[in-house]
């Protein structure tokens, strides 16, 4: 499957794969940022979900040459399997904890604990960090388990809370504002800025989530 290139100014290239994202086209965004950075003109590569960004110097390459040099290597790559760890996250689900764990049950048609069962079950990878310093986007949610965002976000969603948005889950490193369904809160620090390393998940880690308690 060959990405849609587009343009982002002068100085970037966006290189897309259509949806559905899945760890296998995620892989090959990871295989083409490692090859990328091996070119000179390359300044930079930022995998996304389901997308790169190469930031390039247009002194040296203009943007029809290197969507040619993405396209050319493109075929060649073999996807990349990061060797990542297994990390465990306890998590408290449900309270004060997991406000909105009852919704998602409501929503899905499962009990509460039969919701938390089916979300500790899952083995998630973690596909990228952004929005926040230290937020994993992980593939791996189980779809039945998928609910929708909150229509109204909360304006300080409390730090280390474990939600679901959408297809995904997820663990709130900050304070933030954010619309995600609430099930639960970790004790484990996500991001510490003054750690050798800050942040607790690297792209490609498996990510298993521990229950410690349940309120329902």
């Amino acid at each position: 499957m060959t990405p849609r290139l587009h343009s982002l100014g002068d100085a970037a290239l966006l290189c897309e794969l259509p949806p559905p994202a899945t760890l296998a086209q995620q892989q090959q965004i990871w295989a083409l940022a490692n090859e990328a950075l091996q070119w000179p003109a390359v300044q930079e590569a930022l995998p996304g979900m389901n997308n790169l960004t190469l930031m390039f110097d247009p002194a040296r390459i203009d943007a029809a040459e290197l969507e040619m040099q993405v396209l050319a290597a493109w075929p060649q790559l073999a996807a990349t399997a990061i060797e990542g760890r297994t990390i465990e996250i306890p998590v408290a689900y449900g309270g004060e904890h997991g406000p909105d764990l009852a919704d998602v049950a409501v929503h899905t048609g499962f009990t509460p604990a039969e919701v938390v069962r089916r979300h500790a079950a899952g083995e998630y990878v973690v596909y990228l960090l952004g929005f926040l310093p230290g937020f994993a986007f992980m593939g791996g949610l189980a779809p039945e388990l998928a609910t929708p965002r909150r229509a109204e976000p909360r304006v300080a969603v409390p730090a280390r809370s474990v939600g679901i948005g959408g297809a995904q889950t997820g663990v709130y490193p900050l304070v933030s504002p954010g619309g995600w369904q609430l099930i639960g809160r970790t004790p484990l620090e996500m991001f510490d800025p003054a750690a050798a390393e800050p942040t607790l998940l690297r792209p490609g880690d498996r990510v298993r989530f521990v229950v410690e308690s349940v309120q329902t």
